[in-house]
């Protein structure tokens, strides 16, 4: 299964009064990650968003192992988790400077009509998706 790694700079408004990233940003983290990961199978939200469909986040995990702080180098690993042709799970692993896991967690997601939000399957509204998704799963 193809994992893809993005380097995340960590900067200085991201951090808390402790000097370590806050909580939240992480899930901007996931989502630059996120992003990177469906680029690299060749795809773009905005394939998505030109048909007035997007991808909400239903569910989130996050579990949080050490801190990372502000100057270090951090990174996102993001990769496949499940995906049934409906709800596609991603997982990631946010990693510090010395390839410790620091952050880890997923995130569930659905396509929705953007006007309407009703649910759509990824498998029949974008079969090149699908199709891209199903082979990751099956490579594992």
């Amino acid at each position: 299964m193809q994992s893809v790694r993005t380097p995340i700079a960590v900067r200085y408004q991201e951090t808390d009064q402790m000097g370590v990233v806050y909580h939240a940003n992480y899930l901007v983290w996931f989502e630059i990650g996120r992003t990177k990961f469906i680029e690299s199978l060749g795809f773009h939200y905005t394939d998505m968003e030109e048909h007035q469909i997007v991808s909400p986040v239903t569910n989130a995990t996050i579990q949080f192992k050490k801190p990372i702080r502000y100057g270090e180098d951090a990174f996102v690993k993001t990769w496949l988790e499940t995906y049934d042709g409906i709800r596609t799970v991603y997982g990631y692993q946010i990693l510090n400077h010395k390839e410790e896991v620091a952050v880890s967690g997923t995130t569930e997601h659905v396509i929705v009509k953007k006007d309407t939000f009703r649910p759509l399957s990824l498998r029949k509204a974008f079969p090149d998706w699908h199709e891209a998704y199903t082979k990751q799963l099956n490579e594992e």
